[in-house]
C-alpha cells in the first residue's frame, strides 16, 4: 500500500470522510488513491481559498474535521485568509499540503518554499511526513489534535505518497474537553450574586441552543445583561431561545453597549477589543472600571459550567424565551431594511444562514430573531471572502438543510469561482447578493480612521462601477441559475421560487 492510500484509509478510520481540494503534480497520488477508498468524498473547487472556506463551513456545521488538500506552498498561501477565519472560529480543520519529492527538494525548484513557515502562521499542529510508514500515523494523530478544534497541516511529499511501504493506523482517542473548576463557579456566582452591573459576555459553545438558555436563566434570576461577542462562529437562534444581542462592530457603539458594565463575565470567549485602532479611541470597548472574570475559556466545557452558575444563583429561574414572529413582507424600494424584512419574513424551518452581507446587514439579526429556528455562521475572522466557501461547506455537512447566503458584492469577489463548485455538487444553497456598487465598509472606515477624502482616485478604489459587476451573468456562466431584484416584491417571488426547487440559486439584490 502507498503513502497516500494508507493517508486516506486512516482519515476515513477517524470519521474525516470530505476532502476539499485544488490538487496539482505533487497530489497526483492522493487523486489516484481516492477511486480506491470511495468513503472519500473529494469536492473540487476552483480556488484554494474556497477550499479552506468550504472546510470551515463543514466543521461548523458538522461538528468534525473535513479536509483540505492544497498544492503546494503556494497553493497554502492562496488558502490563508480563510483558514485565518477558520483559526480564530476554532473550527477543526485539516490541512493536506502536497510537497516536492525528497529528492527534489534540494533543487530549489520554481515552487519550492518553506511550506512549514507558512502553515505555522494558521496551524496548531504541524508535522511532515519523512517516509510512507509515518504517514498513517502522523494522519491519526493530526485529527486528534484538532477534534476539540483547531487546525492541522500534514505537509506530504510526492515520493513519500507513491512509494509503498505504508500501512493503515488505527483512530488515536481523543482528549476529552476540559471542565471548570467548582471553585471557578463559585468565584463566579459571587460575583453575580453581589448587585452590581454585570454582563455575562457570551461566545463558543455558549452559542447552542443548551448554552444560551442556561445563560439566560441565569439572567433572569440575578439581573445580569447578556451580550454575544460580535462574529460567533455558529449561533443556534429563532422562537424557543432568547432574543440575544451581539457586541456592535462599531467601536463607539461597542462602548456604549458596555457602558456602566461592573463587572464582565466572559463564557466561552475572550475579552472584546475593537477590530482596528481608531484616532483618540481605546482598543477595547470594557469600561476602565470594570473587572473582567472567566467563567470558562475557548475550549473548555462553557455548557456545563452555566449550567453550574445557573443552579447556584438562580435554580428555579425561568428563561425568557423569544415567542414565534415574523416581519411583514414590505413593498417598495430595495434597501438593507426591507431586504431583512423579506429574508425573516421566509425563512424557512431549520435553514443554515451564512451571513458576509457587511454594512448591508442593517437589520438582519434582528429582523430573523424571532422566526424559525436556524444556524448563523458569521464572518469570525475578519478576513472577507468567506460566505461563499462556507455555504458550500454548510451544504455538503447537511444536505437536507437549505442554506441562504447573504452576501455582500465586493467581497463575493474574492471567491466567486464558489459558484462553480455550487453547480457541480448541486448544493441546496440560495445567494442572495447585496449589490450596492462599492466597498461600502471601507467607506466607513475611510472616514472613522481621519483619513476622509473627496478625491476622484480615492473614491475609484471603493467604487465598483466602471465596469459593474453583473453578477446574473456571472452565475449563469458557472452553471448557477440567477436572476435580479430591484425591488421587495421582486425579491420576496425570486426567494420563494428558489427556495422551493433543490439546487443552487442566485438572487442579485439591487440595493437603494
Amino acid at each position: 500500500m502507498n503513502g497516500a492510500q494508507a493517508l486516506i484509509r486512516t482519515l476515513v478510520g477517524a470519521g474525516v470522510d470530505v476532502c476539499f481540494a485544488n490538487p496539482g503534480t505533487s497530489e497526483m497520488h492522493f487523486v489516484a488513491a481516492l477511486d480506491d477508498v470511495p468513503q472519500m468524498r473529494g469536492v473540487l473547487t476552483l480556488f484554494e481559498g474556497v477550499a479552506t472556506g468550504a472546510a470551515d463551513g463543514y466543521a461548523r456545521m458538522a461538528g468534525r474535521p473535513a479536509a483540505t488538500l492544497l498544492h503546494l506552498g503556494p497553493g497554502l498561501g492562496n488558502g490563508l485568509a480563510n483558514l485565518h477565519n477558520a483559526r480564530r472560529g476554532k473550527a477543526p480543520l485539516l490541512n493536506v499540503v502536497g510537497d516536492h519529492a525528497r529528492s527534489h527538494k534540494r533543487l530549489d525548484a520554481p515552487l519550492e518554499s518553506d511550506i512549514d513557515a507558512v502553515a505555522g502562521t494558521v496551524s496548531t499542529w504541524v508535522r511532515r511526513s519523512l517516509s510512507p510508514a509515518d504517514v498513517a500515523a502522523d494522519a491519526a494523530e493530526a485529527v486528534a489534535a484538532i477534534a476539540t478544534g483547531g487546525i492541522a497541516t500534514l505537509i506530504l511529499p510526492a515520493d513519500v505518497c507513491w512509494e509503498d511501504g505504508a500501512e493503515v493506523a488505527d483512530a488515536q482517542p481523543v482528549r476529552p474537553v476540559p471542565h471548570v473548576a467548582p471553585s471557578v463557579v463559585d468565584d463566579v456566582a459571587a460575583v453575580v450574586r453581589g448587585g452590581e452591573d454585570v454582563v455575562l459576555f457570551l461566545g463558543g459553545d455558549l452559542m447552542t441552543a443548551q448554552g444560551q438558555l442556561a445563560a439566560a436563566q441565569v439572567a433572569a434570576g440575578t439581573g445580569a445583561r447578556l451580550v454575544v461577542e460580535t462574529f460567533p462562529a455558529r449561533t443556534a437562534r429563532g422562537a424557543g431561545l432568547p432574543d440575544l444581542h451581539r457586541l456592535p462592530y462599531p467601536p463607539e457603539m461597542a462602548m456604549a453597549a458596555l457602558a456602566g458594565t461592573r463587572h464582565l463575565v466572559l463564557a466561552g470567549t475572550t475579552a472584546p477589543v475593537h477590530f482596528f485602532g481608531y484616532p483618540g479611541v481605546p482598543g477595547h470597548p470594557v469600561p476602565e472600571d470594570c473587572t473582567v472574570h472567566v467563567l470558562s475559556r475557548p475550549g473548555e466545557d462553557g455548557v456545563a459550567a452555566m449550567r453550574a452558575l445557573a443552579e447556584a444563583v438562580a435554580p428555579d429561574a425561568k428563561p425568557d424565551v423569544a415567542e414565534f414572529e415574523r416581519p411583514e413582507l414590505p413593498t417598495g424600494p430595495l434597501d438593507p431594511r426591507t431586504m431583512a424584512a423579506v429574508v425573516g419574513a421566509l425563512l424557512p424551518e431549520d435553514a443554515i444562514v451564512v451571513d458576509e452581507a457587511l454594512t448591508s446587514g442593517v437589520g438582519l439579526t434582528e429582523l430573523t430573531s424571532t422566526g424559525p429556528r436556524h444556524d448563523w455562521l458569521s464572518l469570525t475572522g475578519g478576513a472577507i471572502g468567506d460566505g461563499l466557501p462556507m455555504a458550500l461547506g454548510a451544504a455538503v455537512a447537511c444536505p437536507d438543510r437549505p442554506v441562504i447566503g447573504i452576501q455582500a458584492d465586493g467581497s463575493a469577489m474574492y471567491t466567486i469561482s464558489a459558484l462553480w463548485s455550487y453547480a457541480r455538487e448541486q448544493a441546496d444553497i440560495t445567494t442572495i447578493i447585496c449589490d450596492n456598487g462599492s466597498y461600502a465598509i471601507l467607506e466607513h472606515e475611510l472616514q472613522k480612521v481621519g483619513a476622509a477624502s473627496d478625491g476622484e482616485r480615492a473614491r475609484k478604489l471603493l467604487d465598483l462601477g466602471g465596469p459593474g459587476l453583473d453578477f446574473v451573468s456571472i452565475a449563469q456562466g458557472m452553471g448557477v441559475p440567477a436572476t435580479r431584484a430591484t425591488t421587495a416584491e421582486e425579491l420576496a417571488d425570486q426567494l420563494r421560487a428558489a427556495l422551493a426547487e433543490p439546487g443552487p440559486h442566485l438572487i442579485d439584490a439591487v440595493l437603494r
